[in-house]
């Protein structure tokens, strides 16, 4: 592929990353124990994995202090989801096609590097983030309209204890992104 055909391809990607990115602007529902457990377990990992990212490709203080510190925070709230799914024996049922959508964001960080990738990393976070922030918010109120769904307290109060940190993340996040 010429160079200009190659620029303009990465060019028009990263363009249309916001849209892939973008928080729908709806109320979530909880989500049953198994898949919640997925879905924090896929946040946990995306935080992992960009993170470790991050570390490797950037150069931004501000990047690397973030991704530092979303590395050890979601070390920890791994740890803390399978002591959670141990004590209210709930199995790992993550939902290939619902959110949180990482696996495109990982690839995608993958191939870039210096300030376009710290552009695509703090809007990535951010929307990871968000749309994190707005399921533990609903698992942790555990205010659902699906019926017949398997729900325990465990889970739930594992959502309301790491509310308070994603929510903070997010915050962190935003400032990353320039306010956004």
């Amino acid at each position: 592929m010429p160079l200009v055909a190659r620029r303009s391809f990465l060019l028009g990607a990263g363009a249309a990353l916001p849209a892939v990115l973008a928080m729908p602007a709806f109320a979530f529902d909880a989500l049953p124990d198994a898949r919640f457990v997925g879905f924090a377990q896929q946040v946990n990992d995306f935080e992992i994995a960009s993170g470790k990212l991050a570390l490797a490709k950037s150069g931004n203080e501000n990047v690397r202090g973030f991704a530092t510190r979303m590395i050890a925070d979601h070390t920890e709230a791994a740890q803390r989801l399978s002591k959670a799914r141990s004590e209210s024996g709930v199995s790992y049922a993550p939902d290939p096609n619902g959110p949180p959508h990482t696996l495109p964001i990982l690839l995608r960080l993958n191939t870039l590097q210096g300030g376009e990738f710290d552009t695509i990393y703090a809007n990535a976070q951010l929307a990871v983030l968000g749309e994190a922030e707005q399921q533990y918010a609903a698992n942790s109120n555990n205010q659902s309209t699906n019926a017949g769904a398997a729900f325990t307290g465990v889970m739930m109060r594992y959502a309301r204890d790491e509310l308070p940190s994603i929510k903070r993340h997010r915050e962190m996040a935003q400032t990353l992104a320039g306010g956004r």
